[in-house]
């Protein structure tokens, strides 16, 4: 979420001055970050190295009284807010230039009910927690491929991974959310309240307010068998017209991706990354096919349990 309040209401920015700051600092029970400070140049970092922003005041928030505070401070001070999550977004909309950032990354708390398949996150949980918390138990909930994104962004974004052809995008198991809205006001979102706002929080992105709790729908998920296949330039248009072949027949227990690259900077090679949910009878001979194409550059597979042995 990224509001310049002074556009929405016509005013002109006012800045913000360190003794406000300071004084927004009494309120918190989070830290306040400003420049000068080796905390503020870490907090300001997002995964993008190219957005290089500069907040006048980053809020560490701990709590949502913290997000309220910070909410209000931003609007009665008619400049930018940015929400940082996990702050992996390659768009850098987590940092702003001149504004607040409401840095979340501190809120990582995860509660796992096995027994209703739930599981409630905090805003800072990075998809590395999610799974730390829930893989002993033989649960997981779709999520994406790089353990060190953050789980807000992505459930808000959509969230493609492994798990979406059986399970689908992580935004689908969006159950509930607690958000605080631009008034301050702190609500829940789910089916039976507010559920229209749970609809615009699934996939939507940001911009319909700040949330600071997830309760997503988890599953059970055994054993994984997942790899990757990568051929030269020699076998690509084999390589591409099975894969194309394969993923049109594929069960739902199988996610499939292609990729074509220049490893070093030398030939081109064209990888097939699979993994199984489930069903591994069905893999053999799908991957007998891939294999059936000739000889790769290199095939690796393993399989991996719940409690992520090999």
């Amino acid at each position: 979420m990224t509001t310049t309040m002074s556009e929405r209401d016509g005013a002109r920015p006012v800045g913000v001055s360190r003794a406000a700051a300071r004084q927004l600092a009494g309120k918190l029970s989070g830290q306040i970050r400003l420049p000068g400070v080796d905390e503020y140049e870490r907090a300001r970092r997002v995964f993008n190295a190219m957005i290089d922003r500069r907040p006048a005041v980053i809020i560490r928030c701990e709590t949502a009284e913290d997000v309220v505070h910070g909410l209000g401070f931003a609007q009665a001070h008619a400049v930018p807010l940015a929400v940082k999550g996990g702050g992996h977004g390659v768009a850098g909309r987590a940092v702003c230039d001149a504004g607040v950032m409401l840095d979340l990354s501190a809120m990582k708390s995860v509660a796992v009910d096995p027994d209703a398949l739930l599981v409630t996150a905090g805003p800072g949980v990075t998809l590395g927690d999610l799974d730390r918390a829930t893989q002993p138990l033989g649960l997981a909930t779709p999520t994406g491929v790089v353990s060190v994104t953050g789980l807000s962004g992505l459930a808000l974004g959509g969230g493609l991974g492994w798990l979406n052809g059986k399970h689908g995008l992580t935004c689908d198991n969006l159950l509930a959310a607690e958000v605080v809205t631009a008034t301050g006001d702190r609500i829940i979102a789910d089916v039976d309240e507010n559920p229209e706002l749970l609809w615009g929080l699934r996939g939507g992105g940001g911009n319909f307010g700040v949330v600071t709790s997830l309760t997503l729908r988890l599953h059970p998920v055994g054993q994984v068998l997942s790899g990757v296949l990568s051929f030269p330039a020699s076998k690509a248009r084999a390589a591409m017209v099975g894969y194309r072949e394969l993923a049109r027949e594929a069960p739902d227990d199988l996610s499939t991706a292609l990729s074509l690259s220049r490893p070093g900077g030398g030939e081109l090679a064209v990888s097939i990354v699979v993994c199984f949910a489930d069903g591994f009878e069905k893999a053999a001979g799908l991957l007998a096919r891939l294999r059936g194409l000739g000889p790769s550059r290199r095939a690796s597979f393993r399989t991996v349990d719940s409690s992520g042995r090999r």
